[in-house]
């Protein structure tokens, strides 16, 4: 059984690398292929969760690639793989003939499979891989429509943001290695010694806050909605964005071992919770307002992390993920039909196409976490946890669901206004609009929408005992009857003041909506304290590289070139001259001696002139097929190696990440051939 485990990645990642590089030519074929290929992940899937298995192979000397699907894991695997086979047959529809199927459906197909092994993993390396090739396949996703050079941009600020918080993991993997940890397995990893383990746990939380869109990472989302609707439902609902969530769930211990991690990352969740929901409320763009919304839900799931709710994460995590990808499906519905994204625009949305309205609907009062829905009893078991662990990160826990209550009532609100007397003027903002849905739209926005209402029963107190024993967190608090019912009022509340307000000003100073608006100005403020100095220090060190580094290697070329312009000469003047002199002596002694005896004497000296010419051709023979020849070639090979060396240096960001991607593909092959 444990071979089930590497089907389950391997099945996503092979089919979708084949799928990817076939281009346009099966273009017709791809979405029944891909949805095939993500339907038959999630068959192994669920076999995997029921089953458990577990499996390690030889990676490199010393260390092993580990696959385990337990309680936790067995979750995220049937969640991955279900969001993904919805995604895919919403994509089937959405995509005609005149784009490259082929590399959509085979980079979502890579990234699944990424993510799953993401979550299955149980050693850093086989991790840390899994974690580069999903970033990769990120950024291609993003910046799908590459010859938009504004997506292009969006997709490198995702990538260099998340990438450069990815560095925590390799600090982990390095202090880990360092620090007598004893393996690379991820259980191992709270028994390093102290500091190690301090740069252990710091590393591992930076990259779970960045790849999760926390503070003060969570600009990079924003950016991320220039990609298609599809990938926006895939990435940040179950996926991407919960990778570093799921992480902090995964390594708990680990930052229980510290006694500073713990709080450190329930605090950065609850405020991401607050102010992420915040910018919400001030988005204009539906877009825009569920990314801001999934930052700010994710903000939750870090909290129960961070204070301990294993259980109370997981359910949050999986009610979030079918609710978000639902109402990302519907949002792209929209934007396919009507052109637009923007919620003045979309007024009456939820009328004219009452099919994704329903499931907007539905979607959205779940986000609010209204009761009986999931996000509602999901929310209550993260809330007691934070109660568990301190009254502040309640209160904070309490007013950022209030807030989810009002950014969800305000996006439901403009949809489900009556239309405009000329709804039209306000279309195909963004691109010319069909005015119709897809075919393959309703069956997955239905199934998301059925999921997001009823995975609430996960916290009932029969199935959230099953599953506290299930992640092994027996112990974890449940909340109790005042929380479930003060949690209830304050979302009834908060909707009920968002509708009515929605038509109204909003009693809050310009420069603070312009604020929340523009995502807290983080991406500014990144650029004013990392881009610029990094490019200031970039452009210094380039201009070193230019005038001393360069000057150095162009002056030793000058000197060589100089050098052999001497030796020439010294060998002209020289040798030659030597040689014109020996030869020119052979000659007057040969006349010479041919005055004195033209005999037997003269034969010889004959002989001996003949000798000398001899002798003086060879030598330049020597001279230049060797020693000219000799310079001749270190300056071709020197002239050679600087034309090979400039080719790489392109500028360009992706072929700079390619060009390191098959130096590490050499260098594995490399380690496992001579090993």
């Amino acid at each position: 059984m444990s071979g089930v485990i590497w089907l389950l990645i391997s099945l996503p990642l092979g089919a979708g690398a084949v799928l990817g590089v076939t281009g346009v030519r099966y273009d017709r074929h791809v979405p029944a292929l891909g949805v095939a290929v993500a339907v038959a992940t999630l068959g192994v899937a669920v076999a995997v969760s029921v089953a458990r298995p577990r499996s390690s192979a030889p990676l490199f000397a010393g260390l092993r690639a580990g696959l385990a699907v337990d309680g936790l894991s067995a979750f995220m695997v049937v969640t991955v793989a279900a969001v993904t086979t919805a995604v895919l047959v919403f994509a089937a529809g959405e995509f005609g003939p005149d784009e490259n199927r082929g590399r959509l459906f085979g980079l979502m197909l890579v990234f699944s499979g990424s993510m799953l092994a993401t979550v299955t993993a149980t050693t850093l390396p086989l991790l840390l891989m899994a974690w580069e090739v999903m970033g990769a396949t990120s950024w291609a996703l993003i910046g799908y429509w590459w010859r938009r050079p504004e997506r292009v941009r969006a997709a490198d600020t995702a990538f260099l943001t998340t990438r450069a918080a990815d560095l925590g993991l390799y600090l982990a993997a390095g202090a880990a290695m360092a620090g007598g940890a004893g393996s690379l397995d991820l259980r191992a990893l709270p028994d390093a010694t102290s500091p190690w383990l301090h740069a252990i746990t710091g590393g591992v939380v930076v990259a779970a806050l960045g790849k999760s869109a926390q503070l003060p990472f969570s600009f990079w989302l924003s950016r991320a909605m220039q990609g298609p609707s599809p990938v926006s439902a895939l990435l940040h609902s179950a996926t991407m964005v919960a990778a570093g969530a799921y992480l902090l769930l995964r390594l708990h211990p680990l930052l229980a071992a510290t006694g500073w991690a713990g709080p450190l990352v329930a605090w950065t969740g609850a405020v991401t919770a607050l102010l992420l929901g915040v910018v919400a409320v001030a988005q204009r763009d539906l877009k825009q307002l569920l990314a801001a919304s999934t930052s700010s839900q994710l903000g939750f799931m870090v909290l129960a992390a961070g204070s301990g709710g294993i259980a109370a994460g997981t359910t949050q995590l999986v009610a979030h993920a079918a609710t978000k990808s639902g109402l990302f499906l519907a949002a792209g519905a929209w934007l396919t039909a009507l052109g637009t994204k923007h919620l003045p625009a979309l007024r009456g949305a939820a009328r004219t196409h009452r099919l994704v309205g329903t499931a907007f609907a539905v979607g959205a009062l779940t986000l609010a976490g209204l009761p009986p829905l999931s996000l509602w009893a999901a929310k209550d078991e993260v809330l007691a946890s934070a109660y568990a662990e301190s009254t502040g990160l309640y209160a904070v826990g309490l007013a950022a669901a209030a807030v989810a209550a009002v950014y969800s009532i305000k996006a439901l609100w403009y949809v489900t206004r009556p239309l405009p007397d000329d709804p039209e003027a306000g279309y195909d903002t963004e691109r010319d609009g069909t005015r119709r849905t897809a075919r393959t739209t309703p069956a997955p926005l239905l199934a998301l929408t059925f999921a997001a209402a009823v995975l609430g029963v996960l916290a009932l107190p029969g199935p959230a005992s099953w599953l506290k024993r299930l992640v092994g967190a027996p112990d974890e608090p449940s909340p109790k009857p005042w929380e479930v019912g003060l949690s209830a009022g304050v979302a009834f509340a908060a909707a009920g003041l968002a509708w009515w307000w929605a038509s109204r000003p909003a009693p809050v100073p310009r420069p603070v909506v312009r604020w929340a608006r523009g995502w807290l100005h983080l991406e500014r403020a990144a650029h004013a304290v990392v881009v610029r100095p990094v490019l200031g220090l970039a452009r210094a060190l380039a201009v070193f590289d230019d005038r001393v580094v360069d000057g150095a290697v162009r002056q030793i070329g000058r000197g060589g070139l100089a050098t052999a312009r001497i030796a020439g000469r010294v060998d002209d003047d020289g040798i030659d001259a030597a040689v014109r002199h020996t030869a020119r002596g052979g000659l007057a002694g040969a006349r010479l001696a041919r005055r004195v005896d033209d005999g037997g004497i003269d034969a010889a000296v004959r002989h001996t002139a003949r000798g000398g010419l001899a002798g003086a051709r060879l030598a330049r023979r020597v001279d230049d097929g060797g020693i000219d020849a000799a310079v001749d070639a270190v300056a071709a090979g020197a002239r050679g190696l600087g034309r090979a060396a400039r080719r790489p240096q392109t500028g360009l960001l992706h072929q700079y990440y390619a060009q390191a991607a098959v130096g590490f593909a050499v260098l594995v092959l490399i380690v496992l051939l001579v090993r």
